[in-house]
């Protein structure tokens, strides 16, 4: 008799695409690699990325609310880190993973910069 592979239930799923989700934008997958090298202010990660003061702090909020993300007031200021080590993990098996698969990932039509430049009307280098 074949081994009968058991697929999880959708609902069980979710918290794994919630996961994925919060990390699928590129702003807040900058934001948690910045924070990966220790702890930073929103003026720090506006300076780093090029991105404007509420965008950043959007975009922190939503990590904090998933809880990759958490602050630490001093003064009049908030500082930013990661909830936990694991996060490095993934990021560095996501890395792993894109080596392995080249540019299908990129190329990918619903995903990649090219799935991207179509909904968006935009092209892969933003023309």
């Amino acid at each position: 008799m074949p081994n009968r592979v058991v697929v999880p239930l959708r609902q069980e799923l979710m918290p794994a695409a919630a996961l994925f989700h919060s990390l699928s934008d590129p702003t807040r997958l900058a934001i948690v690699q910045h924070l990966a090298r220790g702890e930073a202010r929103v003026v720090d990660l506006t300076e780093r990325l090029g991105s404007a003061q509420s965008t950043v702090s959007a975009h922190l909020a939503c990590l904090r609310d998933c809880g990759l993300v958490m602050g630490r007031p001093e003064g009049r200021q908030m500082f930013y880190s990661l909830t936990r080590p694991e996060l490095l993990d993934l990021l560095t098996a996501a890395e792993t993973l894109l080596g392995a698969t080249g540019s299908a990932v990129a190329l990918c039509p619903n995903f990649g910069a090219a799935g991207a430049s179509a909904a968006t009307g935009v092209g892969v280098r933003g023309e």
